[in-house]
């Protein structure tokens, strides 16, 4: 009985957390409007098509950190609040204001701004949890905090406090909000279908009477207000430049709803999809399921002739969010590291297998996830930070998979599943800066040469953290535990040494590769700029940890101290010049970043000198000197 345990627990597991997956990849059945359908409708935003769905998870990313709404935050655990879907969320802050504006959609954390906004603090008596708060809520204040982002903004970011950046960020999100609320219809138009119809049967009146007006004619009054109240309010619309959500017509490419209605007084006709979102907006807002849907049918069917290919790509994206394979994995790679780490104590052969299995499925679903992206953006694996992340992370689970399969310690495991799940968190906190799939700022163009370059200094950057993990785990079991035996010691270092000969290799190939994209994008092979410099440190790092090696200088522990080293350098390279403000590559200061950048940096000089300490404070039952 206990070897068919042993032997069939990890494929059952793994089996039991695949079904837990797919499980996942069927959104749940809309019972009453189809919102599911309406967040695959394309549009275009941040420079691409992307589906509503896309839009509104990026969206709530950004202003409630989340890419559902809790519309009741002040329930307590034993209470069931109601969750909101991002594309019920997006669909009512279209097109149904006043109850979108109610949603607790702003997440506020700093003190000085909620007392600033004159906000409740926490009482469920009040609906308030003391951090989530609706645009009502905001607006009454919003001239005090106009005034205030006034001064914030002639301040640096990088010299900001926390109360400034809170103030900054807020502004961001009430625009994005602003945004979202003028893109179907203006802000402040309960029937907005009785108000579109209104304003096409005028539109002669209103026309004769601007004319007249400007010709320093008589002109009906009443007419002349009236347009004219049209017309500034779709120049409003246009002026917050929301999402393009009008389809290519004719020689028309993807437009705006207030640029579209600003074309009706020309002679113009008012385009169709104006009036299908109209009438879905009508639907919402009066609680009437039925006819929003049919207005939706009618809408997707003006599609099909010419955006087949749009909506395809639509559809495709949707079913990738539902999929979320990146989250997915991150959990799957917690277990498994647990399932690793507890191997150690306890020799479990069994513990350990089921760690790799397990590690394996969620490599497949990263794997899954990152040619999904590639697909469809079209472009390499790596084309931002968010998307480096990833691709580091795969990498580094990839190269544990390796060590696993040699050393078959568990050894490898945790390094699959600890990188794989530390660079999937730091891509989840990245993704709350908006849409991820844009291309990275530096590209002038897209070649062979940045395809490879770009991909070869991540694999550099996934290796030197791979040799960095497996040095932490050195002095952690080290130090810590009496795990760490002379044989254990060896092999890490021999996977220390071995890893540090790969990502060399790949820094110095990745880097020579970027001075030739260099020369052929902007016409110089070498210009100094802080991200090829920190490509280059790299690569002198990890050569200079070979030779020291090579040279006796070094040894076990040695080693093991100048591979953490080399996560500080890796870091500085990957984020840390990006925030620096000069350069091509770089891509602004962010505080959240660099105040995780810095404790990471600290967190590391300590492991070194843990690492530094004598043998004989170290708890391993065989105490070795380096």
């Amino acid at each position: 009985m206990k070897t068919f345990f042993q032997k069939w627990s990890p494929p059952v597991l793994m089996f039991v957390m695949a079904l837990w997956f797919f499980g996942q990849l069927q959104p749940p059945p809309d019972k009453t409007f189809a919102f599911t359908e309406f967040g695959k409708l394309p549009v275009t935003a941040n420079g691409r098509i992307v589906p509503l769905d896309s839009l509104a998870r990026n969206a709530l990313l950004e202003i409630r950190e989340k890419q559902t709404l809790n519309a009741e935050p002040w329930k307590g655990w034993t209470e069931k609040p109601r969750i909101v879907s991002a594309t019920e969320w997006l669909a009512n802050v279209m097109m149904n204001a006043a109850v979108a504006d109610e949603w607790p959609t702003f997440r506020l954390d700093n003190p000085d701004l909620i007392s600033l906004l004159k906000l409740p603090e926490k009482d469920e008596a009040k609906h308030s949890d003391g951090k989530h708060y609706s645009w009502n809520q905001i607006t009454p204040a919003i001239d005090a905090f106009e005034r205030e982002n006034e001064r914030v903004q002639k301040i640096e970011a990088a010299n900001r406090t926390a109360y400034e950046n809170a103030v900054a960020k807020l502004h961001e999100r009430l625009t994005l909000y602003a945004q979202l609320k003028n893109a179907v219809q203006p802000a402040g138009m309960p029937d907005w279908p009785a108000e579109l119809d209104a304003f096409e049967k005028m539109i002669p009146a209103g026309v004769a009477a601007a004319k007249a007006q400007q010709a320093g004619q008589p002109f009906d009054q009443a007419n002349f207000t009236t347009f004219a109240g049209f017309i500034q309010n779709f120049q409003y619309m246009s002026s917050l430049e929301p999402p393009l959500l009008l389809p290519p017509n004719g020689t028309r490419d993807w437009r705006r709803m207030g640029d579209a209605l600003l074309e009706a007084p020309r002679g113009t006709p008012v385009d169709a999809g104006i009036h299908d979102y109209a009438k879905m907006a009508g639907a919402l807002a009066a609680n009437q399921p039925d006819d929003f849907n049919a207005a939706l049918k009618d809408y997707q069917s003006t599609l099909v002739p010419t955006q087949t290919k749009a909506m395809a790509k639509a559809r495709a994206e949707v079913f990738f969010n539902q999929m979320e394979p990146f989250y997915n994995a991150m959990v799957i790679y917690v277990l498994a590291g647990l399932l690793a780490i507890f191997s150690w104590f306890n020799l479990s052969e069994t513990l350990r297998r089921c760690s790799v299995w397990l590690i394996s499925l969620a490599f497949v679903i990263h794997t899954t996830g990152l040619i999904y992206r590639m697909v469809l953006e079209g472009r390499p694996p790596v084309t931002n930070l968010y998307s480096s992340a990833i691709f580091i992370g795969w990498g580094a689970c990839l190269l544990g998979l390796i060590l696993e399969k040699f050393y078959k310690n568990g050894i490898g495991a945790v390094v699959a599943s600890g990188i794989g799940f530390i660079t999937l968190i730091i891509a989840h906190h990245l993704a709350l800066e908006g849409d991820t799939m844009e291309m990275m700022r530096a590209v002038l163009d897209t070649n062979f040469w940045l395809a490879t370059h770009v991909v070869a200094v991540t694999v550099g950057y996934a290796s030197t953290f791979v040799a960095g993990f497996l040095a932490l785990i050195y002095t952690l079991r080290g130090f810590f535990t009496r795990t760490l035996d002379a044989d254990t010691g060896k092999a890490l270092a021999r996977m220390i040494y071995g890893i540090v000969c790969f990502a060399t290799l790949f820094s110095f190939v990745g880097t020579v590769l970027g001075g030739i994209w260099a020369d052929q994008s902007w016409g110089r092979f070498w210009g100094w700029d802080p991200k090829e410099n920190g490509a280059l440190i790299i690569v002198l790092w990890n050569a200079l940890i070979l030779h020291l090696r090579w040279g006796g200088i070094i040894r076990e522990r040695g080693l093991v101290n100048c591979a953490i080293f080399g996560n500080i350098v890796t870091s500085w390279s990957w984020f840390g010049v990006n925030m620096l403000g000069i350069g091509l590559h770089s891509y602004g200061f962010t505080e959240a970043a660099f105040k995780w950048l810095v404790l990471f940096v600290v967190s590391q000089l300590a492991f070194i000198a843990l690492g530094m300490l004598p043998a004989k404070w170290w708890k391993s039952f065989k105490v070795r000197t380096a």
